[in-house]
């Protein structure tokens, strides 16, 4: 065989991603240092460092310390354990290998996470004298929430006791009684001595009760092209290639599915279709293009195509959305701030997110759940994620690549979390902005001047008064009409409006639920605060959702908060609708408008007032509520 053959077979030799974790001191980094030494992969320098090294540095007595060969940090070899990643490629006849060697320790789960975050299989250590122990189902878990399913248990340190064949069998039935409730498809189970190299590489005669393969036969062969996903096609965009005024195509890498030529393939967001008319990779022209190779195409017609945006087939979409669930890790040395709108970065897509709501925080030593408000470093729990754009996504579990994402600090530009996407968030049970601790400061205040104090000068009572009903109805005729009769009374009356306040305070959100709820929050807020000025507040908004009404009143405090409905037929507020918004959402081109596409809850408590009779009104709301 000539160079180049070797180099062609060599070439499409297919490529395993492979991590390793494990108990401190349970043989991580022996065992692949071993496995790196008897397959013959070292070359003659590293043999001679490696023997000097493990007389001046090891751990393993008269032994050579193959742990040496991925342990690099001064620290790690002065105590004989693994504190950052430790990357290792090797190659054999038939497969080539990415390993990575995670550290143990619990404040280390960060890098466990990020040393996952590809792999294909995962190869868990547990010493056989001690069996599966907390940290191996600490690792299991993490293993399961990665969505890696191939799981290799390797009982490590076999010759400490004996080989004995009922100490492997205890373990294996301890591991799976434990996995059941876990999603992991695939576990292997082999009895390994790292240090002596036995069913490292070679089968030991030492255990002829065990009958499967040795480790790196076990890896050489392991199916794991099937895990992706190459039904649904997710190809994001990262460029747009222009080289000649005759080509346009779009790059990116196939993050699943098959992209063919004759394909007809739909963009999002802006869902228009087209034909692929070519496809180029690194080969050249190719027919079609499958994960994960990156790819360029180009498309029979002229469409607008951005980075960040998607390539799909039109009969398997992913989710469009702005609200998910997600399982999250938190990375950052600094606790979160709930309160921090941070980057999110998904795929080739970037926008802003907060986290409206930390559904429970998981212990990954015992996976009990429990309530926390914020996460500290390596917490992992289940949260609400709001984007300020939609994403396209799958589940995590579903697709790998599509339901992933990484959380950047606005200010640091610091990843401080990585988080793996459960399913979408349906909007009716979207979680309330209002946590416990707003209440309690809400009820606080700090002011030298007393309420009595700001009665007395203004002459009045200090309270909001929220006029709802359906757009048309006429609320802000009714508020500003109520405005100049408390004027004229000698009155301070300010009044808030949707249009007014949604033109500088709410300017970046839109009309769906959660960001409606966001907005009327803001108002909500600016009420309370010229209420504990002494100034009457006059409110106008559709406020369509009862939930979110009795937010707005726990706010602005339920003694100083007075709701007035304005009553009035759809036919009737079609008719003094004066923007044409009815007409925009018969046309399919507005969405969330209460009353059409949106359900209204009328008010159970209110003082209601007839959109005919606003002049009535008037004075009942006068008469009833000052």
């Amino acid at each position: 065989m000539d160079i180049k053959q070797f180099l062609d077979q060599d070439q499409k030799k297919d490529l395993l991603r492979l991590l390793t974790a494990g108990s401190v001191d349970d043989g991580k980094s022996t065992l692949i240092g071993r496995l790196l030494f008897d397959s013959k992969k070292l070359y003659e320098d590293q043999l001679d460092a490696l023997e000097r090294d493990s007389k001046r540095e090891g751990h393993a007595g008269e032994d050579i310390d193959y742990a040496l060969l991925l342990d690099g940090l001064k620290a790690e070899r002065e105590q004989g354990i693994t504190i950052d990643v430790a990357y290792r490629y090797f190659s054999t006849s038939k497969r080539k290998f990415i390993i990575a060697d995670t550290p143990g320790h619990e404040q280390y789960t960060r890098n466990m996470i990020t040393g996952g975050s590809t792999a294909n299989l995962a190869i868990l250590l547990a010493d056989a004298r001690k069996g599966v122990i907390t940290q191996t189902k600490r690792h299991t878990y993490l293993v399961s929430l990665l969505g890696i399913k191939h799981v290799v248990l390797a009982v490590n340190k076999m010759d400490l006791v004996d080989f004995k064949q009922e100490v492997f069998d205890q373990i294996c039935e301890d591991y799976k009684n434990f996995t059941t409730q876990l999603d992991i498809p695939d576990i292997t189970f082999i009895p390994v001595s790292a240090l002596k190299g036995d069913n490292v590489v070679d089968i030991s005669d030492r255990m002829p009760w065990y009958h499967g393969k040795s480790m790196l036969e076990f890896l050489e062969t392991v199916h794991v092209s099937s895990d992706r996903n190459f039904d649904d096609l997710r190809f994001p965009v990262q460029y747009v290639i222009r080289p000649t005024l005759d080509y346009r195509g779009f790059a990116g890498k196939v993050a699943s599915g098959v992209l063919r030529v004759g394909d007809e393939v739909m963009a999002l967001p802006s869902r228009k279709k087209s034909k692929v008319t070519s496809i180029l990779t690194s080969e050249g022209k190719v027919d079609y293009a499958f994960p994960p190779q990156s790819a360029s195409f180009t498309l029979e017609d002229e469409i607008d195509i951005s980075r960040g945006e998607m390539v799909v087939h039109a009969n398997s979409m992913p989710h469009i959305e702005r609200h998910f669930e997600a399982m999250l890790v938190w990375m950052d040395e600094n606790p979160m701030d709930s309160y921090t709108q941070f980057y999110i970065k998904h795929n080739t897509h970037a926008t802003k997110a907060r986290i409206d709501q930390i559904k429970y925080k998981v212990d990954v030593n015992t996976l009990e759940k429990s309530e926390i408000d914020h996460f500290e470093l390596n917490e992992i729990g289940r949260v609400v994620v709001t984007t300020t754009k939609p994403l396209l996504f799958d589940p995590y579990k579903k697709n790998r690549q599509t339901g992933s994402f990484i959380l950047i600090d606005p200010v640091t530009h610091n990843t401080v979390a990585v988080g793996m996407i459960m399913d979408k968030m349906s909007s009716d049970h979207l979680p309330s902005r209002i946590t416990n601790k707003e209440r309690e400061h809400i009820a606080k205040s700090g002011s030298l001047i007393s309420p009595k104090e700001r009665e007395k000068r203004y002459d009045q009572k200090a309270q909001t008064i929220w006029i709802t009903g359906l757009h048309g109805s006429g609320k802000n005729e009714l508020a500003y009409t109520l405005e100049k009769e408390l004027f004229d009374m000698g009155k301070t009356v300010v009044v808030l409006d949707g249009k007014s306040v949604r033109s500088g305070l709410s300017r970046e959100l839109d009309y769906s639920p959660p960001d409606r709820a966001e907005h009327l929050r803001r108002v909500a807020h600016i009420c309370k605060l010229l209420n504990d000025q002494g100034i009457i507040c006059i409110c106008s908004f559709i406020s369509p959702k009862a939930n979110i009404r009795q937010q707005v009143m726990e706010i602005v405090g339920e003694k100083r908060f007075k709701l007035v409905y304005l009553k009035a037929s759809l036919d009737y507020c079609r008719t003094n609708d004066k923007y044409g918004l009815y007409q925009l959402a018969d046309e399919g081109k507005l969405s969330h408008l209460a009353g059409i596409d949106e359900a209204y809850d009328v008010p159970e408590k209110a003082v209601v007032i007839d959109a005919e009779k606003k002049e009535q009104g008037v004075e009942a709301i006068v008469g009833n509520l000052l």
